[in-house]
Formats: C-alpha cells, sequence, structure tokens
C-alpha cells in the first residue's frame, strides 16, 4: 500500500515538473509573438505566497473575458538565466511582455488593478474616441485623459512615443476637434490635452519643455503624495492658486496607503502624511511640523526649493549599503513571517554547521597548546634518573642508539659479575 503511494506520488511530482518546463519553454518560443504577463516569484518569499490567490484569479478572469494576455509564473530561483535576462531583482516581480517591450508591473498587487494594467498595456497604445458619446464614456471612467487632437504630424509621432513608454501609467487617445466638449478651446490643432480635476490644460512646447516630462508631471491629479481629507484639500488649493508658481518644479500626486514610502526611505512614515521626492537621486524632504494650514505647507515647499529644508536619504555609497542591509532583513524577515519553520531551516542550519566547524576548529587548538603547556609540569615531578632515563627514551625514538648500562644487583648480568669476584678471592 505504501509503495503504491509513493509511485502515485512521485507520477505526480514528476508530471508537474514536466508540465511546468513546458510551459517555461513555450514561455520563451511565444513570447515576442503573444502577449504575456508573468510573475517572477521565489517559493520561500512572503509576499510572493500572498499575491498566489490573487494571481489565479487574475488568469482565470483574464481568460473568462476572452483576453488574449497569457498569465503565467516562473520561479526565479530555479531559472536564474530566464530572471537575470529581464532583470528580475526583487520579488514578486510582475512584468507583461509584448513584443519586443517588457513593461514592469509596480500598482497595488489586488485582482482589480493588475487586470486594469494588463488590458491597458496588452491594446492599442493610442485607442481612438471616435464619437462624442465615446468620448464623455471615457471621461467618466478616467481621472486622468490625455487625447491628441488632430491629424498626422511631427506632434503626433512625439505623442505616439511616449505613450509607449508611459502606457504602463496612464491611457493615451486620439480624437477629432468636433468630438470635443464644447466647452474646450483649442488656439491651433495639432494639440495634446490632459483632462483633469474638471479642467483642461493644452500642452505648449516652449513653455512646458519635452512631451515626456510634461506627460509625467501632468498624469496626476491634484495632490502631493498624502493621505487625508484636510490635507488634500490644502494640496488641492496649492495646485489651483498656485499652478503656475509651482507647476514647474513638482509633480503633483497622492498616494494610497503608505508601503511604497516605507521602502523607499527604508524607515516608517505615519499617515496621513506630506513627503517631497527628488527622484534623480533618491532624496526625500519631511516637514519640520505637522502641515494643517496652507501657510505651512507654502513654507515647506518653499524651504525645499530655497534649500534650508535638510535633504535625507540618497544614492551615495553608504545609502547603498543600508540599502542592502534593509532588503537583506525585510527578506529575512517575510520568510519568518510566511514560514517559521522554513525560515528557521534555511538560516538555522548553516548557521549550525559554522558553529560546529569553529568549534572544532578552537577546540583542536587549544588541545594542542594544553598538551605543549603540561609537558613541562610533568618534567618538573620527576627525578634526575627518571629525567635521563626520559631523555634516552627520547633518543631513542628518534633513531639515536642507547648507550649500554650496567644492571642492578638484583638483575642477572650483577650476579653473575658477583659470582665470578667471589671465585678469584676463593682462589687467590
Amino acid at each position: 500500500m505504501n509503495h503504491c503511494f509513493g509511485s502515485c506520488f512521485t507520477m505526480m511530482i514528476v508530471f508537474f515538473l514536466f508540465f511546468y518546463f513546458l510551459l517555461i519553454h513555450r514561455f520563451k518560443e511565444t513570447r515576442k509573438d503573444d502577449v504575456w504577463l508573468v510573475d517572477f516569484y521565489a517559493p520561500w518569499c512572503g509576499y510572493c505566497k500572498k499575491l498566489e490567490p490573487v494571481w489565479r484569479e487574475v488568469g482565470a478572469e483574464l481568460r473568462s473575458s476572452g483576453s488574449p494576455v497569457r498569465v503565467g509564473m516562473i520561479d526565479a530561483t530555479a531559472h536564474t538565466g530566464v530572471a537575470a535576462e529581464f532583470a528580475v531583482r526583487g520579488y514578486p516581480t510582475i512584468k507583461l511582455f509584448k513584443g519586443d517591450l517588457s513593461y514592469n508591473y509596480k500598482g497595488p498587487r489586488t485582482k482589480d488593478a493588475i487586470i486594469e494594467f494588463a488590458n491597458r498595456v496588452a491594446g492599442p497604445v493610442v485607442r481612438p474616441l471616435p464619437s462624442k458619446q465615446m468620448f464623455e464614456h471615457i471621461m467618466k471612467r478616467h481621472d486622468v485623459l490625455f487625447v491628441y487632437v488632430g491629424g498626422d504630424s511631427t506632434l503626433k509621432d512625439k505623442y505616439i512615443e511616449v505613450a509607449s513608454e508611459q502606457i504602463i501609467n496612464t491611457y493615451f487617445f486620439s480624437a477629432s476637434e468636433e468630438v470635443l466638449p464644447e466647452a474646450v478651446t483649442l488656439n491651433e490643432v495639432p494639440a495634446v490635452v490632459v483632462f483633469k480635476d474638471g479642467a483642461y490644460f493644452v500642452y505648449d512646447e516652449y513653455a512646458d519643455g519635452s512631451l515626456s516630462s510634461w506627460v509625467t508631471k501632468e498624469r496626476f491629479q491634484m495632490g502631493l503624495i498624502a493621505k487625508g481629507r484636510l490635507l488634500k484639500n490644502l494640496i488641492q488649493r496649492v495646485t489651483t492658486e498656485y499652478r503656475d508658481h509651482y507647476n514647474r518644479d513638482f509633480q503633483f500626486g497622492y498616494m494610497d496607503g503608505n508601503d511604497y514610502i516605507n521602502s523607499l526611505i527604508m524607515g516608517e512614515v505615519t499617515v496621513p502624511s506630506i513627503i517631497i521626492l527628488n527622484a534623480s537621486n533618491e532624496q526625500y524632504f519631511l516637514p519640520s511640523e505637522p502641515v494643517e494650514t496652507m501657510e505651512q505647507l507654502i513654507h515647506f515647499m518653499n524651504s525645499v526649493l530655497d534649500g534650508t529644508s535638510q535633504a535625507q536619504g540618497g544614492d551615495n555609497f553608504f545609502q547603498r549599503l543600508k540599502r542592502l542591509a534593509y532588503d537583506g532583513k525585510s527578506t529575512v524577515m517575510s520568510v519568518f513571517r510566511s514560514s517559521p519553520i522554513l525560515g528557521c531551516f534555511l538560516f538555522g542550519l548553516p548557521i549550525a554547521v559554522i558553529s560546529l566547524m569553529c568549534y572544532g576548529i578552537c577546540t583542536a587548538s587549544v588541545s594542542d597548546d594544553a598538551s605543549e603547556d603540561l609537558e613541562p609540569l610533568q618534567r618538573e615531578g620527576l627525578t634526575e634518573d627518571e629525567e635521563e632515563e626520559e631523555e634516552e627514551e627520547e633518543d631513542v625514538g628518534q633513531g639515536q642508539k642507547a648507550p649500554m648500562e650496567l644492571k642492578g644487583p638484583n638483575e642477572p648480568g650483577k650476579e653473575e659479575l658477583g659470582k665470578k669476584n667471589m671465585k678469584s678471592k676463593k682462589v687467590d
């Protein structure tokens, strides 16, 4: 019975491995022909195990909806070559492959957010809006809307290029001037327009710089990275009343939760909170006092601009070492949180082996030193005759010939010598 059960279990494992490696081979063969959404994971990663049921729901819904996106998982620790090819450095890493391009997903690890990302990136880079009804429908579904208005032009080519790079962040559309709401007035066409916060803003190449940087700044709704109704209201006032003053120096946005910020600053940020990030050198600024009024918020932003606010973080050598230590600590903690037994085995076993090796080396060294120290102590307890005998034994042990010795009176040699002397006296 046990033999039959073991055979069935072995067959199941072999079948699973065969199917798994077949999927990897299929992914490599069809990656450029199909659209793949792939989760690179590690078996010991707690966050990966937390994502697993969500990932199954993502695959099931995309299949049932007829989406062209194929969903898969790859063990990055077993397939290190594939992971290195696509620059996988953390777990879990979600990537969407579309032709020769790959897109990293950095949003919330929820079913709806991942599916929305997959459908957005898998579809056309620029989606047409052929009618007013379609335009109004899209406006209701999206908080931020980029629209190219006009025909073929150099600006359209730039727009498509930027859309290809930033499709992971937002949608891009195109429309004719007749489709736009009546309240929208354009001085010239072609043009790129962003609709958000109940208003619209037109891209100006001379005033706004490159189209890519303008899209990066405008893709957020009004607000710094903050949470809480009071702070969001303050941010909205600043971005509305001081837009021309701060729009060139700050990109405004808000974030739900503090997990990303905590990992960035390698610490804990309470919410609601305001933080200013410098993405070029990974520095960040925190207010010296709680921000509760418009004046305090303006003072904080001005202090960052004039350099009086102290910058924290950065990408120097010390911060890189700190990052390595923080990532290592986070990895260890995630392993122990998800599976304490596995964590004890992975980290306890090597430590135990190294400890035993060090103990063996140290005890061997101590034994040698102790034997050398005991030798003179043993010699101190010997008489002169015993010391001479011991030295002679050592000489013999080293290959030297011991000198002849006379035997004691009780020994045969001495008795014979005594008898001979007695006989010689009698004869005399």
